[in-house]
């Protein structure tokens, strides 16, 4: 078994509340959640309106697997145009 785990930092510029940011990543993580198969939470800064930092889990017996979604998910991420996407870090245990 592997995990492949990545977190995305995002900037939400033009969110003026909490509810306004909570709206926007409801909306992705259940996106990613029915596309994707993925475990998904926002992981930080969860009382600023203007950033985030989600954390994703894929599981899977092949690594290639693993590689090909995280792939996928940011290439999903980035094209979503409410948000800009920061920093990602990826790390997959065996």
């Amino acid at each position: 078994m592997q995990v492949g785990v990545m977190t995305v930092s995002m900037h939400l510029p033009g969110v003026a509340s909490l509810k306004d940011k909570r709206h926007i990543l409801k909306s992705v993580i259940g996106r990613l959640q029915s596309r994707f198969n993925v475990s998904v939470a926002e992981v930080e800064h969860q009382d600023s309106h203007t950033s985030a930092v989600l954390g994703l889990a894929v599981v899977s017996n092949e690594r290639a697997f693993i590689d090909q979604q995280l792939d996928a998910i940011l290439t999903f991420v980035r094209n979503d145009g409410r948000f800009y996407v920061g920093q990602v870090e990826r790390e997959i245990f065996s």
